[in-house]
């Protein structure tokens, strides 16, 4: 039997990039691109390669698109720091997965290192594929912090819970991570919420920009840790961003979630402008100029935002499509799953 898990790219709605430093966010993942997980039974356990892991090119100038594209790192060392993370789970949790072993690969069409989660959406389907496999549960809130810890912990990234939460609840989720809650729980308040069709949402990316998030998280922990008043004050800011948005939702009152999408991108430029660099700048200017919202999905690469109608997103792509940027409608995925389970 060939078990199939997916996971899929997420965007931050609001309040990032405050998830990693006890903040708020609202963040969704939609199936527009997807991450995807093949694993069956063999007698050894092998990693197989896929497209970003490819050591043979054409010429110089082949290596050099590719690393452009997926940087000096593929998958499979997501998926090795995935099997490590998990074992020691099994471990820690009186599970001996035993001399039972498979063959796992993976496949992905997220635009990579964009903002959208790419990483985080292939560790992500590699433990629901490891959890079926061996016929064991785990609440979503939890495979979040396994996923975080793999990332975090054996690979060195610097990253918050957000795009893992969004991405084991696999439905829009309201996030609060209060410090002295998960001190004691392990876990953020986590409530799923509806983001009606209403609100019109698009996500754009560049197709010729790929940057990871490593360098603004950096920054941004040093002045955090550092107690820069203005870096603590635009947390508890993105916090109440978050809240206002959350409401306005509720309340179906969607004029003003534009003008608090914005704000969330402005105060990241008054407290991490040299991280943002002119291309990712110029996605906002060119939203912003069609009469769109827009903040960044993640941290650069690709934005979100609100546009009014058809007509504002004709606009919107024409105007785009000058500058190497990709425009869609999210497919925002509303049916997830209560727990991981065979």
């Amino acid at each position: 039997m060939i078990i199939r898990t997916v996971a899929y790219p997420r965007a931050a709605l609001v309040g990032n990039p405050s998830d990693g430093y006890h903040g708020k966010t609202i963040a969704f993942v939609f199936d527009n691109y997807r991450a995807e997980v093949q694993l069956y039974e063999t007698p050894e356990l092998e990693i197989l390669a896929s497209r970003r892991d490819y050591t043979h090119f054409g010429s110089l100038e082949d290596m050099h698109r590719d690393i452009e594209l997926f940087g000096y790192y593929g998958g499979i060392r997501l998926l090795k720091a995935a099997g490590k993370k998990f074992f020691e789970y099994c471990r820690s949790n009186g599970f001996d997965p035993g001399r039972k072993n498979f063959t796992i690969r993976y496949a992905s069409d997220i635009p990579n290192r964009l903002g959208l989660a790419g990483s985080s959406a292939i560790i992500t389907a590699a433990m629901k594929a490891m959890f079926k496999f061996y016929g064991l549960t785990i609440e979503p809130a939890h495979l979040a912090n396994l996923v975080l810890s793999t990332e975090r912990d054996e690979l060195g990234i610097p990253a918050g819970l957000q795009d893992r939460v969004a991405q084991a609840y696999n439905v829009p989720v309201f996030m609060d991570f209060d410090r002295d809650y998960m001190e004691q729980h392990k876990i953020g308040k986590y409530r799923e919420i509806e983001i009606p069709e209403e609100l019109k949402l698009y996500v754009a990316y560049r197709t010729d920009l790929a940057e990871g998030s490593e360098i603004l998280h950096s920054r941004l922990r040093d002045d955090y840790e550092a107690g820069v008043p203005a870096v603590l004050a635009a947390m508890q800011e993105w916090a109440s961003l978050t809240e206002q948005v959350a409401e306005a939702i509720e309340k179906r009152d969607f004029s003003a979630v534009p003008a608090l999408l914005d704000r969330n991108f402005d105060l990241r430029c008054e407290v991490c402008a040299g991280s943002v660099s002119p291309k990712n700048r110029r996605m906002v200017e060119i939203a912003r100029t069609c009469g769109a919202s827009a903040k960044f999905t993640g941290s650069g690469g690709a934005i979100i935002g609100t546009f009014e109608d058809d007509a504002m997103y004709e606009k919107m792509a024409e105007e785009f499509s000058k500058s190497g940027v990709a425009l869609i409608k999210p497919r925002i995925v509303k049916s997830g799953d209560t727990n991981v389970n065979p």
